[in-house]
């Protein structure tokens, strides 16, 4: 069966993920002299860089100095202590409009927020270093989005940030263009190609290798586009009036369920060539909830746990771990792949 998508277009975008995952990545790093050492080194693990294209500037701050920040910078990551040393290092780098976070241990953020006068949505504080660090991956995903693969690829604390957020980003393009499609089969292609291009992405984040020799070990991936596709005519052939919900919600939730699988496969430090065979395992579990679902839809029995609401989804759930083993692949009698 052949793709609908153009290769070229794959090969392009892997391209453009590859060069986006080699750009220059420069942090700075303010420590308040009473920091905690647990935390500083906590942090100090986390910011070690995996490659030369990652610069770290690391400067202590004592009471009553003013660090200066570089406008190269591509954010400030400062480390608190218990008082107010801070507070003009802060406010210079926020001038600057370079992104910047406070993180203290054993504190509540609000209360590090008004100490500093920082604002608190860039304040990440927790009684475990570990999960600060943790919310300092997010963080970064997030208020350094523009160099994110960069990020990804020199520290670990990032990937699965940035991997979330291209999974949900997909999930939700992948809904609405299957809601709005007018033309039958035509938001085939675009979700196929939005599909190979979030799993590229996936494993841009986890630093797999990307090359012309991967884009055939997407075909596992791609392919489910056609069952969600099927599945949706189903839908819409039983459930009249509401098929532009179930185009959506199928849309959603199978491109949802293919990413979290990729992201589980990725964080046990895997690469692209048995990926297919993970997708295929959650995708039989996807097709089955799937059936169930519809058979509720309409009256049928193959589900006996009461009805459900017209607009529910095709997975029964959408937590990581649920979404983990709840993707789609071919339907019976068709030949998935190319």
């Amino acid at each position: 069966m052949r793709l609908p998508i153009d290769p070229r277009d794959i090969m392009s975008s892997g391209a453009k993920i590859a060069e986006e995952r080699e750009r220059p990545v420069r942090i700075a790093v303010f420590v308040d002299v009473a920091a905690p050492e647990g935390l500083v080194a906590v942090v100090q693990e986390a910011l070690r860089p995996q490659t030369s294209r990652a610069r770290l500037h690391v400067e202590a701050c004592a009471p009553g100095e003013a660090l200066i920040i570089d406008d190269s910078a591509d954010a400030v990551i400062a480390i608190a202590g218990a008082g107010d040393t801070l507070v003009r290092s802060l406010a210079g780098s926020r001038e600057k409009f370079v992104p910047t976070v406070v993180l203290a241990l054993g504190e509540h953020a609000d209360a590090v927020s008004r100490r500093l006068k920082h604002p608190i949505l860039d304040t990440i504080a927790d009684s475990d270093a570990n999960e600060v660090t943790a919310k300092l991956g997010a963080w970064l995903a997030d208020r350094v989005n523009a160099k994110r693969f960069a990020l990804a690829s020199n520290f670990a604390l990032v990937r699965k940030a940035v991997a979330v957020e291209s999974v949900k980003a997909t999930s939700f393009q992948n809904g609405v263009i299957g809601a709005v499609a007018i033309i039958p089969g035509a938001d085939l292609p675009i979700m196929t190609a939005n599909q190979a291009k979030m799993v590229l992405q996936i494993a841009a984040a986890y630093g797999v290798p990307l090359g012309a020799e991967r884009i055939k070990e997407l075909a596992a991936v791609v392919g489910g586009a056609f069952t969600m596709r099927a599945i949706a005519r189903q839908f819409l052939d039983f459930v009249p009036g509401i098929g532009w919900a179930i185009k959506g919600a199928v849309g959603y939730s199978g491109t949802l369920a293919m990413g979290y699988a990729a992201i589980e496969y990725f964080e046990g430090g895997a690469d692209l060539s048995g990926l297919g065979e993970k997708l295929k395992e959650a995708r039989d579990k996807a097709v089955d909830t799937a059936a169930k679902t519809r058979d509720k839809l309409t009256g049928g029995t193959a589900a006996d746990d009461g009805p459900i609401p017209a607009h529910a989804y095709v997975v029964a759930s959408t937590t990581p771990k649920d979404c983990a083993t709840t993707a789609v692949d071919a339907l019976p009698g068709e030949e998935p792949g190319v």
